[in-house]
């Protein structure tokens, strides 16, 4: 069992079991549907543990030169790859390290069709479509908010698909359920059905968070079962983040100060939450801290204050069975997914360590920051 003492403050700390877990829970998913889940590197890329994350699942998908090469190089396999825009100086490259490339609009794919027709392996091109369904609320997480960016609306398409395009990405959804799966599968098949019998697969995107406790994970295998029955003829791909590495790990802090102005407490940490838990300001939403709950009458109280110089660099009250002081360790609960991929060396604050806690008990430190991680990033 994870034993939070013996991890440095501040760190990350993977639990491989917890991953292992919700990875077997997956791998069912997988074989009972028939269908292909790879990992979305965009929400976990923690590289170290892709030997275990590749014994159960088809693969990776990539949004980046970057990504698909850590794809390539380190779960030795070659990437699902789509980007808004591809960079020409890039392509070449991508190509190299890419077994799908999705195209985010007709004009992209004319651009590279040739060259991708010149590659040295065949490569499966995609084209991502918008079927104009989410039920996402926040704008800055809804790929269907009006006037998106990303993928081709149907009325783009003048009736066919552009030649030779093999597949179709479909991304709308972010922690939904298998109910949201199905309702958005509703909205493809109205939108995008006269395509389907020329494609070779689908990939229905991320958001499908199958490791949540009260995710219906047989209404999910029902959902696709019955849509390959539809369409037997193509391979159906998954892609989520979020639900590989839901709950396997949470971030250690450490109180370093605490400020009282007018009455309310802050409790300033050695982490900060605009660098190290960005979502949390940008959703936004407030992470479970273990031992403290909602705000209680009586109880101590304490908002959490981050360590950079940003006025809204906290999150709002909660309280604790004891008053905190300096020195007391606080637990932040989920903190694997979406966090480490999008820090930032912000004011230069410390970065936490990455480490893994391994099924046999012991913890490994797989990644310590310094001042040579902060000044390489900039010039």
């Amino acid at each position: 069992m994870l034993d939070y003492a013996k991890v440095p403050s501040p760190a990350y700390v993977l639990d491989e079991a917890r991953l292992r877990r919700n990875l077997e829970l997956i791998q069912r998913v997988q074989q009972e549907s028939g269908v292909s889940v790879i990992l979305a590197l965009k929400g976990f890329s923690m590289w170290r543990v892709f030997p275990l994350v590749k014994q159960y699942l088809a693969g990776a998908t990539a949004s980046s030169l970057h990504e698909a090469r850590l794809i390539f190089e380190e779960m030795g396999v070659p990437a699902h790859t789509y980007s808004p825009a591809y960079l020409p100086a890039e392509f070449e490259e991508i190509m190299g390290y890419s077994s799908h490339i999705t195209f985010n609009s007709i004009a992209q794919y004319a651009r590279y069709k040739e060259q991708l027709q010149h590659a040295k392996h065949r490569i499966s091109p995609g084209l991502r479509v918008n079927p104009e369904f989410s039920v996402v609320e926040t704008d800055l997480y809804n790929p269907s908010a009006p006037g998106s960016r990303l993928g081709e609306m149907v009325e783009n398409l003048g009736g066919k698909l552009p030649a030779g395009i093999e597949g179709l990405h479909i991304h709308t959804l972010c922690e939904s359920s298998a109910e949201d799966l199905e309702n958005l599968i509703q909205s493809v098949e109205q939108r995008f059905g006269a395509f389907i019998p020329q494609l070779q697969w689908i990939n229905f995107g991320g958001g499908h968070l199958m490791t949540r406790q009260a995710y219906d994970v047989e209404r999910l295998i029902k959902v696709l079962l019955a849509f390959r029955a539809r369409h037997p003829q193509l391979e159906v791909i998954l892609e989520p983040g979020s639900a590989i590495a839901w709950e396997t790990g949470e971030l250690v802090t450490t109180v370093l100060d605490v400020i009282n102005s007018r009455g309310i407490k802050t409790a300033i940490l050695d982490v900060s939450f605009t660098a190290h838990m960005p979502d949390t300001l940008e959703m936004p939403y407030r992470p479970k801290v273990l031992g403290a709950t909602d705000p209680v009458e009586g109880k101590p109280t304490y908002r959490l204050g981050g360590s950079s110089c940003l006025a809204g660099d906290f999150m709002t009250e909660y309280s604790f069975e004891q008053e905190l002081k300096p020195g007391d360790r606080l637990v932040l609960w989920d903190m694997i997914h979406y966090t480490m991929v999008k820090t930032t060396t912000f004011n230069g604050v410390k970065h936490p360590d990455i480490c893994i806690w391994h099924e046999d008990d012991t913890l490994e430190v797989v990644k310590k920051y310094g001042y040579e991680d902060f000044r390489n990033r900039l010039s």
